[in-house]
């Protein structure tokens, strides 16, 4: 969860949708990237000159780096804060850098092949003008590269803290593709 409020508009949809998943009896780990320890990239490049040695920094995106793995699906949750994802959903990203592995011009990464949700909530009323369609474009690319599949996305507008409960279509469409793939990965 990319906010900095606990139930902020982008955590409570996403809620919505574990709610969805654990009905088709998925198993969930949750981290609030706001209240981790969580320092950004350095940029010196260790985890890509050891390939596959991971990232130097001793922080708790550790525990992150330790669930990935583990995930079939990856729920990004953010709201969109000054035109594009939150300082801490971006935080997270760049460092998922180090999970990198490049040797000579082979290029791979740990979330290749791996499934993502997005969910991001913004306080206009227009996708394109809150910055939405520029956080979910930056989203597709990273994923695209890395090799990844986007299997869901959703977005709504909520104008002040916690208005997303009223926008009812959407809360049911978060806990409706929560039940689908929490159902898909039953098989």
């Amino acid at each position: 969860m990319g906010s900095p409020r606990k139930n902020g508009n982008s955590t409570t949809l996403a809620q919505s949708f574990i709610e969805g998943a654990q009905k088709k009896g998925a198993e969930i780990k949750t981290f609030h990237l706001h209240y981790m320890n969580i320092k950004p990239c350095s940029g010196c490049d260790q985890c890509i000159i050891k390939a596959g040695s991971g990232c130097v920094i001793e922080d708790d995106m550790q525990q992150i780096y330790d669930a990935i793995p583990m995930a079939d699906i990856i729920v990004i949750a953010s709201p969109i804060y000054w035109f594009n994802l939150s300082a801490q959903t971006k935080l997270f990203l760049d460092r998922c850098y180090a999970l990198s592995t490049v040797k000579g011009l082979s290029f791979t990464h740990a979330f290749k092949g791996k499934e993502f949700v997005i969910i991001l909530t913004y306080g206009d009323a227009d996708p394109f003008v809150s910055g939405a369609v520029n956080a979910l474009r930056s989203l597709q690319d990273c994923f695209k590269y890395v090799g990844a599949k986007i299997v869901g996305t959703l977005y709504g507008s909520a104008l002040a803290a916690g208005k997303i409960t009223e926008n009812q279509a959407l809360m049911k469409q978060a806990f409706a593709l929560g039940k689908k793939l929490g159902k898909k990965k039953e098989k």
